[in-house]
């Protein structure tokens, strides 16, 4: 996406089809809606949420009448801090009023993950596993397996940043993020495509640095 390079993925199964995450306004998860339209000639049926920042959820309420699956909290902490998505949002350059209806329109998941959850698109299961805290606490990875000798791929959310340095603002837990990065890899496994939250795809050897260079950045030891 333009403006803080949040990358969105778009899961098709034969009768639904996901978003992981839905952008930075209501007129971002708009413009998705239509291009998803426009490349599958169908609706997004469901939406999963990696995490609680603004640039990541905002867009939701664009795409009315899905089912919406966040992290277990998730959806009491969007209540709860309409007014902050809008003031971080603001700081980072959305629109006053564009950030002001999007964070008063907030879209709150309607089924929460506590561990793992497999959503049936039809013919194609796709696995949501909360595997936080670590940027925030409320970190939800995607996990569509491979099949016809495809490899697995892992929507990761902000737990993995290639296009700069992890991002720990005040609602990360920096001291439990290397061990939800372990989560990661353990789930997608050595050969696995991992999408990070923002900037290009990456293999299991960058998230395994960027593990490393975590727990050198916040003092964590491996146990």
């Amino acid at each position: 996406m333009p403006g803080w390079d949040e990358t969105i993925g778009v899961i098709a199964g034969e009768t639904g089809v996901m978003i992981v995450d839905t952008g930075a306004s209501i007129r971002d998860g708009a413009d998705l809606r239509r291009a998803i339209r426009g490349v599958l000639g169908r609706e997004v049926t469901h939406v999963a949420l990696t995490h609680p920042h603004f640039d990541h959820v905002l867009g939701t309420a664009a795409f009315a009448g899905v089912k919406v699956f966040g992290a277990a909290g998730l959806a009491e902490l969007l209540e709860r801090d309409r007014e902050e998505l809008r003031r971080s949002a603001v700081r980072h350059g959305v629109e006053p009023d564009a950030a002001a209806e999007a964070a008063d329109l907030v879209v709150r998941p309607h089924h929460h993950v506590h561990g793992e959850l497999t959503v049936d698109l039809g013919g194609r299961p796709v696995l949501l596993a909360n595997v936080g805290p670590g940027h925030t606490a409320h970190d939800l990875a995607v996990l569509v397996p491979g099949r016809g000798g495809d490899p697995e791929i892992v929507f990761c959310g902000d737990l993995v940043e290639e296009s700069g340095e992890p991002q720990a603002g005040g609602d990360a837990l920096p001291h439990q993020w290397p061990a939800a990065l372990d989560r990661l890899l353990a789930l997608g496994g050595a050969d696995a495509v991992y999408v990070p939250g923002h900037g290009a795809v990456v293999n299991a050897r960058f998230v395994r640095e960027q593990r490393d260079a975590l727990a050198a950045r916040f003092g964590v030891s491996r146990a």
